[in-house]
């Protein structure tokens, strides 16, 4: 067998191990999370045989264990419970599937952190390119100073500025993204503009100075001086014998950021209301709903994982000394 093939396959296993060890720590530690959501939901009706009643009708009862068996045997059917959201006092039972909350939500952060790649991506290639082939000119020094800012400012002050500046005094854009399911494509990227314009300012800063770092650290190289004697332009010797050796640094931090788009926009989603999966599993967490955020859990990590994977893969692939073995 071919040695990338091994690598990738144990790449893959690495990646299901990992995974499971994730749900034990989320299921684990979401189970000892401060509060009771029966006693919440009761109120001064929660006398002892009323909570007992309605912890076994939620299975709250069970043992940890089995409860964790139940809830990975329902994932790996593609069955992440039914939120505890809906339920009352009164015994009137509105709740609603966990997939069926968790949908939308994930729809419209894939589509903020998609917008936002488009973007950020051939900016950060752009720029790192560009600050390497004109390294310590003042392009380069003055394109390192903004992104070394950039990436000193919080991600929440830095949406606050942008709200003050394009949305209370200059009326650009709103400052509340509320998108809905049947609005136009035109409408929802005008709503979803500033909340992605936030962090493409905040990954730019990250994917450009690591491509300009693996660029320059590769511009010393034997075979990059022989270009360098036969003439060749400084862009050509860049983008055709540089930039290809650099991709396995430069895909792993844009696997990252992308990675971080979906998992980590919680604070972007909470400042500008939008109706993403971090902000849903905000309002979990606050309402004690525990399927809901064990479900908002493990679909970032998943991601989280899964980036990394084809980070690693796309490294191995682009990695001469494995494709070619002696």
């Amino acid at each position: 067998m071919h040695p990338v093939l091994i690598t990738i396959i144990k790449r893959l296993l690495l990646g299901i191990f990992t995974l499971f060890l994730v749900t034990l720590i989320i299921f684990g530690s979401i189970s000892f999370l401060p509060g009771d959501f029966t006693q919440a939901v009761l109120g001064q009706a929660a006398l002892e045989e009323t909570v007992a009643a309605f912890r076994r009708e939620l299975g709250l009862d069970q043992p940890l264990y089995i409860r964790y068996f139940n809830w990975i045997s329902g994932v790996l059917h593609g069955d992440l419970g039914v939120s505890f959201s809906g339920r009352a006092a009164s015994g009137m039972d509105r709740s609603r599937d966990v997939m069926g909350l968790i949908s939308p939500r994930l729809y419209n952060t894939v589509f903020l952190a998609t917008f936002t790649a488009i973007i950020a991506v051939p900016v950060s290639l752009f720029l790192g390119v560009t600050a390497a082939l004109f390294r310590n000119s003042i392009y380069d020094r003055t394109v390192s100073t903004t992104t070394l800012t950039a990436i000193s400012i919080p991600e929440f002050f830095m949406a606050y500025i942008l709200i003050l500046f394009l949305s209370t005094f200059n009326k650009f854009f709103p400052s509340i993204s509320n998108v809905s399911a049947d609005m136009e494509l035109v409408e929802r990227i005008y709503r979803t503009a500033l909340p992605a314009l936030t962090l493409t300012l905040v990954i730019v800063a990250h994917m450009m100075r690591m491509t300009r770092a693996a660029i320059i650290n590769l511009l010393a190289n034997p075979y990059i001086e022989m270009a360098q004697l036969k003439g060749l332009p400084a862009y050509k010797i860049i983008i055709f014998h540089a930039l290809p050796n650099a991709w396995a640094p430069i895909v792993n931090v844009i696997a990252f950021n992308l990675a971080y788009l979906i998992v980590g926009v919680v604070v972007v989603e909470v400042v500008f209301v939008y109706p993403g999966l971090g902000q849903l599993m905000v309002d979990s967490v606050t309402m004690r709903d525990i399927p809901v955020v064990q479900g908002c859990a493990l679909i970032f990590a998943a991601t989280y994982i899964s980036f990394n994977l084809i980070a690693d893969i796309i490294s191995i692939i682009t990695n001469p000394r494995l494709l070619h073995p002696r």
